[in-house]
Formats: C-alpha cells, structure tokens, sequence
C-alpha cells in the first residue's frame, strides 16, 4: 500500500505528484504547481479528463485554440471562490501564471464523453453548509455529480480552527448502490496561519487499514478506501480540495456506524 501521506518536493514548479500508480489505485490522479509570474505548466491530457483549479493566484489558461485568457479572483484558498477549467481527454492545456499561482491539476480516466472544454466560474459554482456546532463547515461544489464530466468530482471545503470535518467518519469504498459508491479519493490540505496543524485519520471496520496523520500546509492525504475524517485544531482554519473518482460517478457514503448517532441528536 501507498504512503497516505504525501509532502510536497520543494517550493517552485510541480511540487506534488501523485497517479494512479504511484497511489496503488485506479482512477485519482493529483498534481499541484506553484508558479510565479511568467511561469508556465502545461501538458496533454492523453486518456483522462482533466479539472485545473486555481487555488490561488491569477493565470492565462489556454486549451488547445481556446484562450480562456486571464482567469483567477483570489490570492489565497480562504478568500472567495475558484476559477476552474474542464479539459477533456486528448487536449493540450497551459497556464502561464500573471501573479504567484498555485495551480491543482485533478484528474481521472475518460470514458469518452466528448465534453468540450469550459470556464467553470466562480459565480456559477454552488456552496453550501454542513454540519452544525464545532462540526460545521463550508462546502463549494466546483465539480458536483450533477455537472458534466466523466468520472471527475472535484469539491473545496473550509473547516473552522477548532472543528471537525469528514465528520461523523463516512466510507465510500464499496460498490453497492444506491447505498454506497466506490470512490477514491485525495485531499490537499492548507492551513490559515501556515503554521498550523490538523489530523486526518483513515481507518476501516476490521482496522487491517488504520492510519492517523499529522496535515501541515501544503500535503495531501490518499484515501483508498475507509472512514476518514479530519479535525483542525483551534486557531488555525483548514482547506482541503478533493478530488474523488471510481467506477461510476456519484457520491454514495456510508457512515461509521459506531458514531452515526451523532446525527441524531
């Protein structure tokens, strides 16, 4: 099995690289790009669709002849909603960074959609709250079930210092619908001050996988299967993108039995 923790390799150009081989799964790739001005990433698609989220920064983003031109509304995770991009299998893409970029290229394998490539935008992606008490946080759906794509769902989430979040623990692992999907799934954390820490746990029922990780600024968390709910701790706000993907493209969790009484009370 993969390491669940991945940091990131330096601090300038492609710093975090995980695939579905490097994962030890099938579907999830994630790559993170930090970028100064007049920087440059780019790449071809090849077979797998693609979701380019600014987490941070202002960027041209051009897909093959379509020139999306400068996109990006804020300069840090924390302060409003992305600008994203769709490409589809079989495009080229660059993003050549006008302000310092943090760039999270999100993919998964396509099944031959034939999307065009789209500007998803800040305005048009939905948000809403979850939870209640020191278990709420705040969801924006940039690449929900209920928009167009193959196998990609992408989502961003703000947990407040102090709260829990993927929390009562859920699993999505099993193929067993309508009840449950089986998703992969990532998690690239950022902290507000950078300083600070969370912890993320993964573990399933017979706890042959049970692994509790310390999340710094800047890492990303593999959840191959399993619960796996995360808490930041007072002071210091938490972000993380997910990106899931599996053999059918809808969001079906189960919850930990042994806490789902927290949902009653």
């Amino acid at each position: 099995m993969a390491d669940l923790l991945v940091k990131p390799i330096g601090s300038k150009g492609q710093t975090i690289h995980v695939t579905p081989q490097s994962a030890g799964w099938s579907h999830v790739g994630f790559d993170l790009y930090q970028l100064a001005p007049g920087e440059m990433a780019q790449a071809n698609t090849n077979d797998r669709e693609v979701c380019l989220v600014l987490v941070s920064g202002k960027a041209r983003i051009i897909i093959e002849d379509v020139d999306f031109n400068i996109l990006g509304e804020r300069m840090s995770p924390f302060d409003g909603k992305p600008d994203s991009v769709y490409v589809p299998a079989d495009h080229d893409w660059m993003v050549t960074a006008t302000t310092p970029v943090t760039l999270a290229v999100c993919s998964a394998p396509s099944t031959g959609g034939n999307l065009p490539p789209r500007h998803i935008r800040p305005d048009k992606v939905t948000q809403e709250t979850r939870g209640t008490g020191t278990n709420t946080r705040y969801v924006t759906n940039i690449l929900p079930e209920t928009a167009a794509a193959d196998s990609l769902l992408v989502v961003e989430v703000i947990t407040p210092g102090g709260h829990t979040s993927s929390y009562p623990p859920h699993k999505h692992d099993t193929d067993n619908l309508p009840a449950e999907s089986q998703l992969e799934e990532t998690y690239y954390h950022r902290l507000n001050p950078p300083q600070g820490f969370a912890f993320q746990r993964v573990y399933t029922d017979d706890r042959t996988l049970d692994e509790t990780m310390l999340v710094e600024d800047g890492v990303v968390t593999l959840v191959p299967r399993g619960y796996h709910p995360c808490a930041t701790v007072h002071g210091y706000d938490l972000y993380y993108l997910n990106v899931m993907a599996g053999p059918k493209r809808t969001w079906k969790f189960h919850n930990d039995p042994e806490h789902e009484w927290l949902l009653k009370r």
